[in-house]
């Protein structure tokens, strides 16, 4: 089938359709650095949370470079769908992680594994709220397990029960942005998963919008088509908290492995400081969105 409507080019587009007016002057070299509940980070760049590295996308032991690397690379990790036993692999790995819960249509397993990520100590937990549905808008079926859309009062329950912030990721509207808020939600990811909807908003298109009418400030964190420190300048200056790369990432691995994938990080994170120190956009305090520019013609 044709690449019509895919969600992904039409991100790559816009994120590419966004220029950068410079400012030299009172300009330094760039911090950052950053807070994120309670724990300091050198970056805002993380991983996005990928999933089945082992069993669907790569090979036996990816996800396990994948989680090495984040932590010899200082980097917030980030695990998609997983079991027990590879959540826990990920944790122990060292690096600070937050794990996001598909919606089961089995709630108590939700809860289960909220409790299991307490119990590893991870910095935070999320729910994914775009992965109800199949592409026929049935139900959807994942590794065997049956999904179901989450309500704003069983996200209310859920982020009831843990002390753990409980980020929400897949939203891209200011509806879902405030339900979720309303709800208690520690943090949002803007994202569309990698094209679940053909012709969906870039992440980017949405977030000046959806921070602007937030009832409550929470972190915004943003995926799809984030590959290098241009991109990650252009979310974090239009209002993003943190970014969060995948794919390329799993290029970087099956190329040189661990080193590949942190060699990655760390030129992304100079890109990302080019970009902050020529717009005087120093730290991450000093984001400034008026230098970001959209020209309609690329």
């Amino acid at each position: 089938m044709p690449n019509t409507g895919n969600s992904n080019i039409i991100t790559r587009k816009y994120l590419d359709s966004l220029l950068i007016e410079t400012r030299y002057m009172n300009s330094c070299v760039a911090d950052q650095s950053l807070v994120l509940y309670g724990e300091r980070f050198d970056s805002p760049i993380m991983t996005a949370a990928l999933s089945h590295l082992d069993s669907h996308f790569m090979f036996e032991g990816a996800t396990a470079i994948y989680a090495a690397a984040a932590a010899k690379t200082g980097t917030l990790l980030w695990l998609g769908m997983a079991d027990d036993a590879e959540v826990e692999r990920c944790a122990s790995s060292g690096a600070k992680m937050i794990e996001v819960i598909k919606p089961y249509a089995d709630r108590e397993r939700i809860y289960r594994k909220i409790r299991h990520a307490e119990s590893l100590g991870l910095l935070a937990v999320g729910i994914d709220i775009d992965h109800p549905f199949a592409n026929d808008g049935g139900l959807d079926m994942v590794d065997g397990y049956d999904m179901a859309p989450i309500t704003t009062a069983e996200l209310h329950d859920l982020c009831s029960v843990t002390a753990l912030p409980l980020i929400v990721k897949g939203v891209l509207s200011i509806y879902d942005a405030n339900e979720a808020v309303k709800a208690g939600a520690g943090g949002l990811v803007l994202s569309h998963h990698n094209n679940r909807i053909e012709y969906a908003c870039p992440p980017l298109m949405a977030l000046p919008e959806i921070k602007r009418n937030l009832e409550r400030e929470v972190p915004l964190f943003v995926d799809c088509e984030i590959q290098t420190g241009m991109d990650a300048f252009k979310a974090l200056a239009l209002g993003a908290t943190a970014i969060g790369i995948g794919r390329p990432l799993m290029t970087a691995i099956k190329k040189d492995g661990e080193n590949g994938m942190a060699a990655y990080l760390i030129e992304v994170r100079k890109q990302l400081a080019k970009a902050m120190a020529y717009t005087g956009c120093t730290n991450l305090d000093k984001m400034d969105p008026s230098v970001i520019h959209f020209a309609s013609w690329l």
